[in-house]
């Protein structure tokens, strides 16, 4: 995998500054959730482009609706992915309501919080290992189905582990460089938070075109 191709082609691009802006703006309004399908469309979008072996990989901000549909399509798997963790939630919320802030029972819900806790972050490292299977799979196919497909995902995965947690962790150090956008009076996380998306984009659509067996000349044959 070309690490510093990641991080860096976004630069490549003449339009680059202009590319990132608008994807900054509507980072900025994934506050309200408004820009999360938007930010995710585009990102999908990219990740099919490098898979096309495409020069210049960054799409141009045209076609709004259709990068909407797609990102909306993206986080409703997402977030169905995410629904363990919310079910662990629920049962530490209850078990603690049920049980009270009795000192009698400190430990048993010390032990509850503990296990829940594991539970909730082994789901997460399972999810995060899944993405890159999850994302290049709905970039080829964007369909609902794509995101649950858990035999064709399941041995993506697998075959190709050690570039899925290289990229896995070489995104979240991109997420983590990104933080520093705080210094820019804090609206500067928006760019860089985008730029994160697109550093991960490169480092997934990497896997598939580096998958076992695979040429990257015929982009179905992963799935």
């Amino acid at each position: 995998m070309d690490v510093g191709k990641s991080f860096s082609y976004v630069f490549e691009d003449e339009h680059w500054l202009t590319k990132v802006l608008i994807g900054g703006l509507f980072s900025l309004a994934s506050i309200v959730l408004v820009g999360i399908p938007f930010v995710l469309g585009y990102v999908v979008e990219t990740i099919r482009n490098i898979m096309e072996g495409k020069e210049k990989p960054l799409p141009e901000w045209v076609d709004l609706g259709e990068k909407f549909k797609k990102g909306l399509l993206l986080a409703a798997i997402l977030i169905v992915w995410a629904i363990p963790i919310w079910i662990i939630a629920c049962f530490q919320a209850v078990v603690t309501a049920i049980v009270g802030d009795s000192s009698s029972a400190a430990g048993f819900v010390a032990a509850i919080s503990c296990l829940t806790s594991i539970l909730s972050i082994l789901w997460g490292i399972i999810m995060a290992l899944f993405e890159p299977a999850i994302l290049t799979r709905f970039a080829l196919k964007p369909e609902f189905s794509s995101g649950f497909a858990f035999e064709e995902l399941w041995r993506f995965t697998v075959d190709n582990i050690g570039n899925v947690i290289i990229a896995v962790l070489l995104s979240i150090v991109a997420s983590f460089l990104a933080g520093f956008g705080v210094i820019l009076c804090g609206v500067g996380v928006f760019l860089t938070s985008f730029w994160a998306y697109l550093v991960m984009a490169h480092l997934f659509a990497q896997v598939y075109l580096h998958r076992k067996g695979g040429t990257g000349e015929e982009l179905t044959a992963a799935f």
